[in-house]
Formats: C-alpha cells, sequence, structure tokens
C-alpha cells in the first residue's frame, strides 16, 4: 500500500540520516572528548566564515568533521598495481553496508499511529499503525548477527586484495579477533533469550517496560548486569577500537588491512568504525536499557509501581521516545570513547587469550547459570 511505502520510505530516510550525523558527530566527539580527558583545548581551528564579514564560526571545531570529509574527497584515489582490482574496490563497501543494515532491525520508538499524530491524513492512513523500526522481523536479533559478519569478510577480503604484507596481516588479525569476539557476543545474547523468550527485538524492549522485584524496571542490564559487562567488552573488540585495535596497529602494522586504500575509500573504513559506535551503542541500548522507554513508560505514558498512571497524549509519547533513544545512545557511545583514550593497547597474542581463555569461559558461565535460573522460575523439577 501507499502508506506503507510512505512511512517506510520516511523510516529510512530517518534511519540513514542519524547514523550519518552519529558517524560525522562522533568524530568531533572524540576529538574533543579526548582533549578534555588530556588537559588540551583539542579541534578549534576549522571554521566558517560569513559572507562579506570577518566573523569566523568556530563553533568548538565542530566543522573538522566536515573539512575531514571534504579532504577525503578531493585526495588522489591511489590504487596499488599488484591489487586484485575487483575484491579491493568493493571491500569498503562490504565493510560499510553491513554496519547501516543492521540497524534496519533495531527499535528506535515505539507504535506510531500516524492518523492521530496528525489528524488531517487520519482518513489517508484509516487507522493504520506502524512500529518505529523499518524491518520488523520476529529473528531481529539473528539479523544482527548476520550482518555484523559480512563486516569481517570486508575486512579480511580488503587485507588480501591490496596485495601488501602489512594489509595481508591486519587481515587475518581482523578475521580471527571479529570471529572470536563475534562468538562471545553471541553467547551474551542467549540469557537475554532464555528470559524474554524471543529473538524479536521489538518484543525485547517491550517485555523491558514492565518490572523486576514490584519497583526495579525489567531493563537488561538490571536481569543481566554480567552479560551487560561481557556484551560490550566484545563489541568493542569486534570494532577494532582501542584496547582492541591490533589490525589496524600503526607501530606495526600501518594501517592494517587498509593499508593501500586512500581518499573516499579509506574514509569508508574510517566512517563505518564510527557508525558502528553508534550500533553499539543503539544494539546495547535496546538489549539492556530499555530500548526507548524511560523506567515505568510505554506507548501509553508511565506505570509506576502501586498503581500510579501519567497518561500522555501519542505525540508527546513519540518524541519522548525518539529523544530518550538517542540520548541514551549517545550516552553509550561517549562512554566508548571513555574506554577508548583510558585503556592501554593489549598484544595480539593477549587479545586472542582474554577472547578464549577469559571471556568465553565467563559467557558460557554466565548463560548455564541463566537456563538454570529460567529452569527453576518455570518450575523445575515438578
Amino acid at each position: 500500500m501507499t502508506q506503507d511505502l510512505v512511512i517506510a520510505l520516511i523510516y529510512i530516510a530517518y534511519a540513514i540520516g542519524m547514523l550519518m550525523t552519529f558517524g560525522t558527530l562522533l568524530t568531533w566527539v572524540e576529538r574533543k572528548q579526548a582533549a578534555v580527558m588530556s588537559d588540551r583545548i583539542g579541534a578549534n581551528r576549522a571554521y566558517v566564515r560569513l559572507p562579506f564579514t570577518q566573523i569566523k564560526l568556530v563553533w568548538l571545531g565542530l566543522f573538522h568533521g566536515i573539512a575531514d570529509g571534504i579532504k577525503m574527497l578531493v585526495k588522489e584515489d591511489f590504487k596499488p598495481r599488484t591489487e586484485d582490482w575487483l575484491a579491493y574496490a568493493i571491500a569498503p563497501w562490504v565493510v560499510f553496508a553491513p554496519v547501516l543494515l543492521v540497524f534496519a532491525v533495531v527499535p528506535f520508538g515505539g507504535m506510531l499511529d500516524p492518523g492521530r499524530l496528525f489528524p488531517s491524513l487520519a482518513d489517508w492512513f484509516q487507522g493504520r499503525t506502524y512500529p518505529m523500526q523499518i524491518a520488523q522481523l520476529d529473528a531481529g536479533l539473528l539479523v544482527v548477527f548476520a550482518f555484523s559478519g559480512l563486516a569481517i569478510i570486508g575486512s579480511m577480503l580488503a587485507g588480501w586484495a591490496s596485495a601488501n604484507k602489512f594489509s595481508l596481516l591486519g587481515g587475518i588479525r581482523a578475521g580471527s579477533q571479529m570471529i572470536s569476539y563475534e562468538l562471545v557476543m553471541g553467547l551474551t545474547v542467549l540469557g537475554l533469550i532464555l528470559i524474554y523468550g524471543t529473538v524479536d527485538l521489538g518484543a525485547m524492549v517491550q517485555q523491558q517496560s514492565g518490572t523486576v522485584l514490584g519497583f526495579l524496571p525489567a531493563w537488561g542490564v538490571v536481569l543481566q548486569p554480567f552479560a551487560a559487562v561481557l556484551f560490550l567488552t566484545a563489541a568493542i573488540a569486534e570494532n577494532k577500537r582501542i584496547p582492541f585495535d591490533l589490525p589496524e596497529a600503526e607501530s606495526e602494522l600501518i594501517a592494517g588491512y587498509y593499508t593501500e586504500y586512500s581518499a573516499m575509500k579509506m574514509g569508508l573504513f574510517m566512517f563505518a568504525e564510527f557508525i558502528e559506535i553508534a550500533i553499539i551503542g543503539a544494539l546495547f541500548t535496546t538489549l539492556f536499557l530499555g530500548g526507548y522507554n524511560l523506567p515505568y513508560m510505554n506507548d501509553k505514558g508511565f506505570a509506576f509501581p502501586g498503581g500510579t498512571v501519567i497518561a500522555m497524549s501519542h505525540g508527546a509519547v513519540v518524541v519522548t521516545q525518539i529523544v530518550v533513544f538517542l540520548v541514551k545512545v549517545m550516552v553509550m557511545c561517549s562512554f566508548q570513547i571513555l574506554i577508548r583514550w583510558t585503556l592501554p593497547r593489549f598484544r595480539y597474542d593477549q587479545v586472542l587469550k582474554f577472547a578464549w581463555k577469559f571471556l568465553l569461559p565467563l559467557s558460557l558461565a554466565n548463560l548455564t547459570v541463566t537456563a538454570v535460573w529460567v529452569w527453576a522460575q518455570q518450575g523445575g523439577l515438578r
């Protein structure tokens, strides 16, 4: 139907615009947050001059991200002579596209009723309602891992296609590291699947609108605090950020799997990394922080313990949910950058040992304890 297509296009435009904005903004946040942590001023040189005046708009260095984008667009697109031209050309897109696609199954709001939001369009929409989610799939969480697995192929493909020993080593490192931590991520979310009984991300968020012990919000971080720590650690490692940036390791591999890339091809690799920071924040928010809702909030307003109910208009609920989701994601992005500028880098053997000998046993232990607890809650041996 035309109405469904219009809503889908609006959702897609919102998602792409939001992720692109996050990707650009986070380059500035990383510079300024690192400067604050290091007692420096940080990026403050790029500016825009108002026409016919001497007024320079610096805006705390916010234009540096725009300057970087222009610089990459106009740089020479250097290509090594010995590259596999097809694999070399498509590798950046194999890394970049899945990062965007993951957000298709992430709910960024509750139920949208366009007819109530815009009464003049009520007759056209005929009472149709739409979840604020591009693709409402029952197997949403499985799709997340399927798409994230494609990025592994892109990194390895870039390292191999460049015909450079440093790139090849970086690609091998990226593949082994990302596969290792992907496994840990999968095992940590199995506990949530056991508790909520679904892999539908929208249904998980709805169940987090309830309470635990009568007063605690039923957020994933309350039900699975240990899994939340494991998931975030593994997600940062899969994004290849410090202290897990060994596939790029400038000190020994120059730039790792994208050593031979320049101009906007290199820009795609770097932009994908920053967008993935936002994706990790969105997934963590959805799985462990109640998604787009505040504690005790649902699509009709607030229902507090004790029976107190605060009703909200549909428009107020929609705006609140979207803003709450964006704020939670931004807080998680800032926390990831905080970790990046706090911890020292591992050696590569330590990175893999940390995954297989430390995080993997802990995730299995967490899954076992969760399974026994769920079994006991459901009746155990009757």
